[in-house]
């Protein structure tokens, strides 16, 4: 679960590259934005491999020529070079934004080879940009006219200085080698796990247990066998539901093998880079080098609040674990003395736990939760609370595959078009095979530019658990944060804000899953789908608090190796997995390489990971304020107008200070730790 941001775009202190034609850098100089669109973005599919090679290398002309008039100094002073950089930003995000989504979904290799290819090209322009002296001196001469020109300025000043333009030539000259080589190697790693091929092959009695939907439906072999592929949603389901040990134990350790053992030496390689990076720069580790500009200012504070959550929780871990030991001892019928748990027995006897302590079962709901409805739920729980109407666009033009589709999200009131959105929501081979929202084009009010978002997920087609729809509606969240911003700068639109608060907007959403009031909105989407009993969702409520020990524990565990490999010390990433997790009340299982999977921190969340925890402690705060009504149109319009509309223009602090009428605090995370 998480958002992608584009890379190349000005998000705070994150590496970006700004590229214009000089048309559009004209455009955004003249005092008299363009006006709103009332036409859903289309979303640019190319023909094949030679027309995204065609339309990097217009891209790469036009950048150079609008920097050499950055330069030369033909745009003037002051606010009007501020917009020719947001136009700059623009045109990158119409080109490399799209491709950013292809990668991802596009059914056709030459296609997603030709993104990355791209990429490379852009990324390799970028860091020579950024190093651009004369270009930084006409920023630094800037004199912001307002708060919002001051932070874009102030942002934009920091991106020159991390890109080395204050370095020596030899130093520039690494640093941009070290970027191509982080470019290349986050490609790979990430490749890698999307289309690893690794399937497994079950009878029909090693999959005892399994809900039939999971598997009636997969090929088969001479001998009846049932292949299986690592989608998320084929390996939950067996996990939680398979009675057979060896079955689980199959399917887990070849899940935690995504993307092979070479993954770890690219994983080496890019810490090895990213440490050097930072050295280069003065700083002792990579991540006080990223974390300077963040909430979190420094690896020292990340530690301390990661030890204030480990503190909370540890007892609460070992208390859950041993309730599941004995469910297992019962189940096998021995002695509790002689009850191992394993890493791959932990999602199947907590299901067996919630089923008997409080008769829930995840894949009961996948009856009430059809997946085309549940999305229509999740897109009427945001039209109840900001006044909006996502609607399938009137004539959606084709995209990457049959299945996708486009939406139009326009306001009520003014009935104005907002943005578009394009969902994507099964698996299917060399797709990405998670969750997350890719918010590949910004707004800009300078310009009059709308957002664009792609929501790309894999659910069953036999419908959705109840966790399903809780991260469908995380999502989602991403996706509004993206679509009803209004920041005057592309470059701070939506999700460009700081790592540590992107996720609080989507993590404040998924508890209203669990609300009688928000889930009997489904009965308007769905008339013929069954309602959810109420006790039912009570007891799915309570069901869920059980297990929060390993829960946090786990992510602390996650976001404690990610700084620990990307802190001060050299380590050897599966050694240093291998060392955290043997550390946990479970241990580590010898030859699973969970590491090599790990996308998250070979990515834009290296040095990052301990966000999601960050943000859940400002979730929790922010839901405060919807704990009379989590529908309440009130609440949810002045929630938009304050948090979601100004996107990265305004410090977050400021933001939710301005939104709760108080600064935030923690009292509500660790209440709800408590619970």
């Amino acid at each position: 679960m998480s958002v992608r941001r584009s890379c190349w775009l000005l998000c705070g202190a994150v590496w970006a590259a700004i590229v214009a034609t000089s048309a559009s850098a004209a455009q955004a100089v003249g005092a008299t934005p363009a006006a709103s669109t009332t036409t859903p973005y289309a979303f640019p599919i190319p023909r094949n491999a030679a027309a995204i090679a065609a339309q990097c290398k217009a891209l790469l002309a036009d950048l150079k020529q609008a920097e050499a008039q950055l330069a030369q100094g033909s745009v003037p002073p002051g606010a009007a070079l501020l917009a020719a950089l947001d136009a700059m930003t623009r045109r990158a995000e119409d080109t490399m934004g799209p491709l950013a989504v292809l990668v991802a979904v596009s059914p056709r290799k030459a296609i997603r080879d030709a993104a990355e290819a791209c990429d490379r090209d852009y990324q390799a322009y970028s860091s020579r940009f950024w190093q651009n002296a004369a270009v930084y001196a006409r920023v630094k001469k800037v004199e912001p006219a307002d708060d919002i020109d001051h932070r874009y300025w102030r942002d934009t000043l920091d991106t020159f200085e991390d890109a080395g333009v204050a370095l020596a030539p030899a130093q520039q000259q690494r640093v941009r080698q070290i970027n191509d080589e982080l470019t290349a190697l986050t490609q790979t790693f990430e490749r890698r796990v999307r289309e690893d091929r690794t399937r497994l092959w079950f009878t029909r009695d090693e999959l005892a247990g399994v809900p039939t939907g999971v598997f009636t439906t997969a090929p088969r072999d001479a001998q009846g066998r049932y292949r299986l592929g690592l989608e998320q949603a084929t390996v939950f389901p067996v996990l939680e539901n398979a009675t057979r040990p060896a079955t689980r134990e199959r399917l887990w350790r070849a899940y935690l093998s995504l993307g092979g053992t070479a993954n770890l030496d690219t994983l080496a390689a890019l810490t090895q880079r990213r440490r050097e990076l930072a050295q280069l720069f003065g700083q002792a580790s990579y991540a006080d080098f990223v974390l300077r500009h963040r909430m979190a200012h420094s690896e020292a504070e990340v530690q301390t609040f990661l030890a204030t959550v480990k503190d909370a929780v540890r007892a609460r871990e070992l208390a859950d674990l041993e309730v599941l030991r004995a469910e297992k001892a019962q189940h096998l019928n021995q002695p509790l003395d002689q009850t191992v748990l394993a890493r791959w027995d932990t999602a199947f006897y907590s299901e067996r736990v919630r089923r008997a302590t409080y008769a829930v079962d995840q894949e009961q709901f996948r009856r009430y939760f059809p997946p085309e409805a549940s999305l229509r739920f999740v897109f009427r729980v945001a039209e109840r609370l900001f006044g909006i109407t996502v609607a399938p666009a009137a004539a959606p033009p084709t995209l990457w595959h049959p299945e996708a589709r486009t939406y139009t999200v326009t306001d009520n009131e003014t009935k104005a078009l907002l943005g578009t959105l394009f969902v994507d929501l099964y698996p299917r081979t060399d797709k990405f095979n998670h969750a997350a929202l890719w918010s590949f084009r910004n707004v800009s009010t300078l310009a009059g530019r709308q957002p664009a978002a792609a929501l790309v997920v894999n659910v069953s087609r036999q419908g959705v658990t109840l966790d399903e729809l809780e991260t469908l509606l995380h999502e989602f969240g991403h996706g509004v944060h993206a679509l009803l911003s209004k920041t005057r700068y592309a470059g701070q639109g939506g999700t460009n804000v700081q790592l540590d608060v992107v996720e609080a907007p989507s993590q404040m959403l998924e508890d209203w899953v669990y609300d009688p009031q928000v889930l009997a909105l489904f009965t308007e989407v769905c008339p013929t789908c069954e309602p959810v009993p109420t006790p039912l969702l009570a007891q799915a409520r309570a069901a869920r608090d059980f297990g929060k020990g390993t829960q946090f524990s786990r992510q602390h565990l996650y976001a404690s190796y990610d700084l620990a490999l990307y802190g001060r010390n050299p380590v050897d990433p599966q050694m240093l997995w291998a060392q955290v997790e043997g550390a946990t009340p479970l241990g580590h299982v010898s030859e699973s390489v969970f590491p090599a999977g790990f996308e998250h921190i070979a990515g834009g969340y290296a040095a990052g990971y301990y966000g999601y925890l960050w943000s859940l402690v400002l979730a929790e705060d922010l839901r405060t304020a919807f704990a009379a009504d989590r529908l309440s149109p009130a609440v949810g319009r002045r929630y938009r107008d304050t948090v979601l509309e100004n996107g990265g223009q305004v410090a977050p602090g400021e933001l939710l200070q301005r939104f709760l009428g108080r600064p935030t605090h923690s009292l509500a995370f660790f209440k709800a730790l408590a619970q």
